[in-house]
């Protein structure tokens, strides 16, 4: 029994077909050499597919009424022509047959598990089949999904139908078909305001397409319209999505902040991708968490990310360890071992197109702390030194010290004649400072003194006889005579 007849044993419920046993012989017999037929046929799909086509067909020609065989064999056509022949136009005709059958022949469940199975072979979601001879064309794809979404309106099965228009969303994201996208998630949009009462399940289904919309604008760097429903998001209630949903909503949300130079807004979001890829399973999780250390390291947090009970158990993974060793060099200033680290780890950390474009920041970051503990000790430096410490070029070095002087963090002046930085002296300009200082009391000192002399020599021309000012001053305190 291989995966399709499994799948069919899963799927069946005696309930559902019932069996006259005051049938006779003929009719059994006539049942047992259907189904040996059938797997007679199956067993030349590897060696021989033509002859097992033509066994196939023979089984639904044989049938006066659709039957639970016939099914089958349609549903072996299909995966024959197109992943064996390469002729999706004879495999979308038996199709369109086998769509016929859902209607009666065979259980709704096992219906809807062989109508995705045959999707996921057409639109390649099957690593290993459906890629042989070449990527399908579209138009065919499409063709294959609108004889399915007829089927279903027909058999009023709008469940289905949703979840089948939101696989092939999917597939027209992963094939950057953002026309076709766009107007189905239009469609999509529509359906889900006149369908489901159930708030729960409209709320859930609104957040996957959203899912997918965001994923859209992102792609395209659309990133007014994904600001706007990343919003539209947070507005969502009476949702149970699934994480994996909710992990790509906030992927792209911190994406989105990234963009904006918000990084602790990014780290938050990043987090909560990362958590919810987690909950989900899904691999994503290991490039959200190297998204996570990026901007966490922007934003310059002291706190590790890998300290937390989330994170931890990734620390020591092969394609997240590279990120560690970088976030320990960050954290020491260590810039020339950070370097050395993202040069021998291209594939893990320089092969993702998001985190190399920020790069430059983090070494940007990074060697700006590096240049502010390098000139400390000193009063002035040439640039052509700072350029050798830091290995970039002098231009480099002048530009970032404009920006630490403008921004308030080193005080000081470029001498562009000499190609050097001059550091005002700081022991200098406490004295200096002292100094002013001590000029400033003294010199409100002298105000007091004379004005106590001018009141004194106003009194006295008031008392004839009495001693001089001067003179008092002197008999009272001798810290005043001459």
């Amino acid at each position: 029994m291989d995966d399709d007849d499994a799948d069919y044993m899963q799927g069946s419920d005696e309930d559902d077909f019932e069996y006259d046993s005051d049938g006779d012989d003929g009719d059994m017999s006539g049942s047992a050499d259907v189904e040996n037929m059938y797997y007679t046929a199956k067993s030349k799909k590897e060696d021989n597919p033509e002859e097992a086509l033509k066994d196939f067909r023979a089984i639904v020609e044989q049938e006066e009424e659709m039957g639970e065989w016939g099914f089958k064999a349609l549903k072996q056509s299909t995966k024959v022509l197109f992943l064996q022949l390469r002729r999706p136009q004879e495999a979308l005709k038996t199709y369109i047959q086998l769509l016929k059958y859902t209607k009666s022949a065979v259980t709704r469940n096992y219906s809807e598990k062989t109508i995705n199975g045959i999707l996921d072979y057409v639109g390649g979601g099957k690593p290993g089949k459906a890629g042989k001879g070449g990527p399908v064309d579209v138009d065919i794809l499409e063709k294959f999904y609108n004889a399915t979404n007829k089927a279903l309106e027909e058999a009023k099965n709008d469940r289905l139908s949703a979840k089948t228009n939101l696989k092939l969303a999917k597939l027209w994201l992963d094939r950057k078909e953002f026309n076709r996208l766009s107007r189905l998630i239009r469609d999509l949009h529509q359906a889900t305001a006149a369908g489901e009462d159930d708030q729960s399940q409209k709320g859930t289904q609104l957040l996957e397409i959203y899912a997918l919309e965001i994923q859209m604008y992102n792609e395209t760097r659309n990133f007014k319209k994904l600001k706007e429903i990343y919003n539209a998001t947070n507005n969502v209630r009476s949702a149970i999505p699934h994480p994996r949903i909710m992990g790509v909503i906030k992927e792209c949300g911190g994406k989105m902040w990234m963009g904006e130079r918000q990084w602790n807004r990014a780290s938050e979001d990043f987090f909560e991708s990362f958590r919810n890829y987690d909950e989900a399973g899904s691999p994503q999780r290991i490039q959200v968490l190297k998204y996570l250390v990026l901007a966490n390291m922007l934003m310059g947090s002291e706190v590790n990310p890998f300290d937390s009970q989330e994170t931890k158990p990734y620390k020591n993974d092969p394609e997240i360890k590279a990120m560690t060793d970088l976030v320990d060099a960050y954290q020491r200033r260590e810039v020339h071992l950070a370097e050395r680290i993202l040069k021998d780890n291209q594939a893990t950390i320089m092969a993702d197109n998001f985190i190399k474009f920020y790069i430059g920041d983090l070494l940007r970051s990074l060697r700006t702390q590096y240049l502010i503990d390098l000139i400390k000790p000193y009063t002035r430096l040439e640039l052509a030194f700072l350029a050798k410490q830091l290995n970039v070029e002098a231009a480099e070095v002048e530009e970032l010290l404009i920006g630490l002087i403008l921004e308030g963090r080193v005080d000081g002046k470029i001498d562009q004649v000499n190609m050097r930085l001059e550091l005002d002296n700081k022991k200098e300009n406490l004295e200096k400072k002292r100094y002013a200082a001590l000029q400033k009391w003294t010199e409100a000192l002298e105000q007091v003194h004379n004005q106590v002399l001018a009141k004194m020599a106003v009194r006295n021309t008031e008392m004839p006889g009495a001693m001089p000012p001067e003179m008092m001053l002197r008999s009272e305190d001798t810290r005043w005579m001459p």
